[in-house]
């Protein structure tokens, strides 16, 4: 079928069951970024394949929201959909809260799978039927249902990380869970967002595209615990580890069941923003619930000291590879036919050279020319370009290996290039280095810290429109919250930058039909003097790839600015050429010289 079809038939099933608006977003049952190819029903439903986004369809209109990342990709995979791109953010985009509320028939129901909704938005959605009378339909999978070649749930294999990675075991992130719980009064913990699982109980999987998670609910009280998952995902040897601190493991469909059956006398805390709404209006009607983020979040952002040893060696080998990813290609381009899907193959390979490589830790983005001004592009078979002699690859790539997860960009000139290009390129490379080098009081959160970034682009009346900054999890996911750069904050401020937090520092600028440029080093959060004035704090770098001098224009930069390239660089020397070839390291030694 094709898209026109797919909202025919979604619309034969609305009308057969009394719906009036049918909302699917991204997610999957567990509030994840990215989603397994089952989970997949926005992509399905609109032909968008970006990460973000929420459908919306009534009777006769059928609308895409999505956010800047996204603007320019959804507009080309929307055509001749019928589909209207709503831009998030845009002056004249139209809330999805306006929309039902300007859409929604007196007595009108809104319709959604509860499993892929948060408990908030499905409370939202109940409020807003509520302005007309209506209500909510939560329990259906109406895209399931015209889906025909659906894809199977993932059957591939967990397995265990040992604490030599981890730093610390299983019975003691319960401890401190359980500690948690006690504080809120709690004697049930209602876990299902998979990374947070994933940490607590030392275990990794294939479920998810680019997560190494393992699809599965828990359920914590104060002396065991229920792992709803596939049993036959897990060796003998793990869940006997599980056994041995109390979890036992139930098949994965159960949830909801167990859910309904959970002690009327209980108190429940549980994560609003991570528990699906289909499962929060399971739970017995006279249970106490306590609503709090869940405590994993935090814990796991606050990195031991063992994970960030091991992510330190993760990254060393990631910038050997990414280095001689750089040399391959400034050496090769012109002599034989690269395109933008062969780069990333590249870059891959040499990845996959390095002990403890296990996979991608996203989706690549390999972005030759005007290809580069769309934030979040995705190569095809039909927009694969061939990369040719002067014009910028944007390639923002990452790895998962044993020791941890990577995250990197770097804007690389393929011979020479504009003028315009290499003012943007210093621009970017000014705004990177500046937030890299900050130092700040203890205290501060990335809300904070943003415009430090920002600041060179906002005095040439320029931006970019995405945030600076994420947190990285620790062979997890490589998005991981709740800490953040971004100068707009969110439902929930952003969290003070601690001590062993890991965050990416990624400015960037985006001209349509031209080029793009964002390069992305992450930063590990250090404590710097205590004084008088306070706890003062530092970012040290953790990627060592070299920032193509190729593209800059030192003379654009100040003389501070200049010693940060000149000593992030150095660095870069002294970390990655015991790893290289006498011929590359020659290469590197060029690409590092002081400016």
């Amino acid at each position: 079928m094709q898209v026109t079809d797919r909202i025919a038939a979604l619309r034969g099933e609305m009308e057969r069951e009394g719906i009036d608006i049918w909302i699917v977003p991204s997610a999957d049952y567990h509030q994840s970024e990215y989603v397994g190819s089952y989970f997949k029903t926005r992509q399905y439903m609109t032909g968008f394949t970006g990460s973000a986004g929420t459908a919306v369809f009534t009777r006769d209109k059928a609308c895409l929201w999505t956010d800047g990342r996204y603007f320019i990709q959804a507009e080309n995979e929307l055509k001749g959909s019928g589909i209207v791109l709503c831009r998030i953010g845009e002056p004249e985009c139209d809330t999805i809260e306006a929309f039902l509320k300007k859409e929604l028939p007196e007595n009108g129901v809104i319709g959604f799978d509860g499993r892929t909704v948060g408990i908030g938005e499905g409370k939202h959605y109940e409020d807003l039927a509520a302005l007309k009378s209506g209500t909510v339909s939560c329990e259906l999978d109406l895209v399931g249902r015209i889906w025909e070649d659906r894809p199977r749930m993932p059957e591939e294999k967990a397995f265990a990380l040992d604490e030599k990675y981890t730093g610390e075991g299983v019975a003691s992130k319960l401890g401190r869970v359980r500690g948690k719980m006690e504080e809120l009064g709690a004697d049930i913990h209602l876990l299902t967002s998979l990374d947070d699982i994933a940490w607590l109980l030392n275990i990794r999987g294939n479920d998810i595209a680019y997560c190494p998670l393992v699809l599965s609910y828990l359920i914590l009280y104060m002396d065991s615990g229920i792992l709803f998952a596939d049993e036959e995902k897990f060796s003998s040897e793990m869940k006997a580890a599980l056994t041995g601190n109390g979890i036992r493991i139930r098949p994965y469909d159960e949830i909801r069941e167990a859910v309904s059956a959970l002690p009327a006398s209980s108190c429940v805390m549980l994560d609003p923003d991570r528990v699906n709404y289909a499962l929060y209006r399971r739970l017995p009607e006279n249970i106490e619930v306590r609503e709090a983020e869940n405590p994993e979040v935090l814990m796991k952002c606050m990195k031991n000291d063992t994970e960030i040893e091991n992510t330190k060696k993760a990254h060393i080998k990631d910038a050997v590879a990414h280095t001689r990813f750089m040399y391959w290609l400034k050496k090769n381009i012109g002599k034989q036919e690269i395109t933008e899907i062969s780069a990333a193959e590249k870059l891959e390979d040499f990845r996959r050279e390095q002990g403890g490589y296990l996979e991608a830790s996203f989706e690549p983005i390999s972005a030759f020319a005007e290809h580069g001004a769309i934030v979040h592009y995705s190569a095809s078979e039909e927009s694969n370009a061939v990369l040719v002699e002067g014009k910028l690859l944007l390639t923002d790539t990452g790895g998962h290996y044993m020791e941890g997860s990577t995250d990197i960009t770097r804007t690389v000139a393929l011979g020479e290039v504009s003028q315009r290009e290499k003012e943007d390129f210093t621009l970017t490379a000014r705004a990177m280095l500046r937030l890299m080098n900050t130092v700040f009081l203890h205290g501060c959160s990335g809300a904070n810290l943003d415009c430090i970034a920002r600041e060179v682009y906002w005095k040439k009346r320029m931006n970019f429109n995405h945030g600076t900054g994420h947190g990285v999890g620790y062979l997890l996911n490589v998005h991981e919250p709740p800490v953040n750069f971004r100068w707009k904050e969110g439902k929930t401020p952003a969290p003070v930058l601690e001590r062993n937090m890991v965050i990416t520092d990624e400015p960037g600028i985006y001209i349509e039909g031209s080029h793009g440029i964002r390069l992305e080093n992450e930063l590990l959060v250090c404590e710097d003097e205590k004084n008088g004035y306070g706890q003062f704090m530092h970012f040290e770098p953790l990627t060592f790839v070299p920032i193509d001098l190729d593209a800059l224009l030192p003379e654009q930069m100040t003389e501070e600015e200049r010693n940060m390239l000149n000593d992030y660089h150095k660095k870069v020397f002294g970390v990655v050429a015991p790893y290289l070839s006498e011929e590359e390291k020659i290469w590197l030694k060029k690409y590092t010289r002081p400016v």
